[in-house]
């Protein structure tokens, strides 16, 4: 008998994968340094230019991808804080 309630959400990541299903990725763990300078650059400046996000990505070891979320997530708390 299948002991399974027949709720998609049961399956495991790696049964969704192969069922085509897409991951997600993991949440980068911020260390306190990480933060601190993303933090000081953006009470400089809340929008970053693909030059800057560069220079900030490779000084911190972190994707583009992450630094633009990240500033993203931080002017979207900025606003509801206002």
């Amino acid at each position: 008998a299948d002991d399974s309630s027949g709720y998609e959400s049961e399956s495991t990541g790696a049964e969704r994968a192969a069922a085509g299903g897409r991951q997600r990725r993991a949440r980068t763990a911020f260390t306190s340094e990480q933060v601190c300078q993303l933090e000081k650059t953006f009470l400089r400046q809340k929008y970053l230019g693909a030059s800057e996000r560069r220079k900030l990505a490779a000084a911190l070891q972190l994707s583009e991808i992450q630094i633009k979320t990240w500033f993203q997530n931080r002017r979207m708390k900025l606003k509801r804080q206002i």
